[in-house]
């Protein structure tokens, strides 16, 4: 029952699983250097911008189109619930992963987080995986919460969820985290964790602990150096980490328009070197911080510069950037491209356009094994 004089409110449409046949991404089996899995992987990162019912018909078009995982954005009061997209998300869909790209412990305590992926897990048939960082600007500052300790939080919060998703008794004493004799019957400890983070301190953690690291809008000097540093935390803690690298494909003036917006966010909160490399001074990210959020991320995107967001991304003609991917996955032994979903009203062209390039990836893939 409406409130009196308040407006009807409308009801979202039933979620209708695509039929139609579709162009789709087809994986090529690829040696690289032994260090990723046997076939590049394809992500799509979705903003829940719009009704979870639009973003679960989006994510049933994904797994339509081949891709592998579907990673949906935290990002607070600017967005619909995280979990409550994704478990429109789970009904929708049958085969594609889904999870968080990425959540953070602060608004959301992690024993919140285990209870929820674990439901989605079990709700879409074991098909969830929990994707962890520090937590951003446009979540935090509208709340005014700050992110202490983030690197120690994340692993406290790994640490914390793992014992949970395992179904014992838990009892942990951490500096951020503290539970006791918490349960979580219905967990599995299979459940994928992945962390996502720029810093050096949130990467080793997430390289020691974590299923995955996801390298998200690297500046392209500094790639080279975060995978190193993955791998080594890795192997120093005597674990396997899959690389994902989240990036932005820019073909047109359009795509960089778009791209901008979200840039704002991640120019303002990157580490000090890499704003340095790009000119961005303390200044500049303060008054990118200061305008998005009294004017929004349009106004805040007026503020970039082309330079700044181009090492960023990947960038050219279609073709161009096929090359491109191919170039860096086989340099880095990446287990998963992700292309994230910027603005849902071109969704569909987004995808399709990834979809391309990917099938020029494994064309040149299939092309170079034949060679070898």
């Amino acid at each position: 029952m409406s409130a009196p004089g308040a407006e009807p409110v409308e009801q979202a449409e039933p979620v209708e699983r695509l039929a139609e046949p579709i162009e789709q991404i087809k994986p090529v089996e690829r040696a690289a250097d032994g260090r990723a899995g046997p076939a590049l992987r394809w992500g799509v990162g979705l903003m829940p911008e719009g009704p979870a019912a639009e973003v679960a018909r989006l994510a049933a078009r994904a797994e339509r189109l081949g891709f592998d995982r579907c990673w949906v954005f935290d990002e607070g009061l600017a967005t619909r619930d995280l979990y409550v997209t994704l478990t429109a998300m789970a009904l929708a869909t049958e085969r594609i992963g889904i999870g968080p790209g990425i959540t953070n412990p602060y608004t959301r305590h992690p024993s919140v987080a285990a209870t929820a992926i674990a439901s989605i897990h079990e709700l879409s048939g074991g098909r969830a995986f929990l994707g962890l960082g520090a937590g951003g600007s446009v979540t935090l500052d509208p709340i005014e919460m700050g992110r202490p300790r983030p690197a120690a939080t994340l692993r406290e919060s790994i640490e914390a969820i793992r014992a949970l998703f395992g179904g014992e008794a838990v009892t942990y004493e951490g500096s951020r985290v503290r539970l006791r004799q918490a349960r979580l019957d219905y967990g599995d400890p299979a459940i994928p964790i992945w962390v996502a983070g720029r810093g050096p301190r949130v990467l080793t953690v997430g390289a020691g602990l974590a299923d995955g690291v996801s390298l998200d809008h690297i500046h392209c000097d500094f790639l080279g150096a975060q995978v190193d540093l993955v791998r080594s935390a890795a192997a120093a803690a005597g674990n396997k980490a899959e690389i994902a690298y989240a990036t932005t494909l820019v073909v047109t003036d359009a795509d960089m328009e778009q791209t901008k917006l979200h840039m704002t966010y991640r120019l303002a909160d990157s580490p000090p070197e890499v704003r340095a490399a790009i000119g961005l001074g303390d200044d500049r990210a303060a008054a990118i911080r200061e305008v998005s959020a009294a004017e929004g991320l349009a106004a805040a995107a007026r503020l970039l510069k082309d330079e700044w967001v181009l090492p960023f991304v990947v960038h050219g003609t279609p073709a161009a950037c096929a090359a491109r991917i191919a170039e860096l996955t086989a340099e880095h032994g990446l287990s998963e491209i992700t292309i994230p979903v910027l603005d849902l009203p071109l969704a569909e062209e987004t995808m399709d356009a990834t979809v391309e390039i990917a099938r020029l990836v494994e064309a040149q893939t299939a092309a170079e094994l034949q060679r070898s």
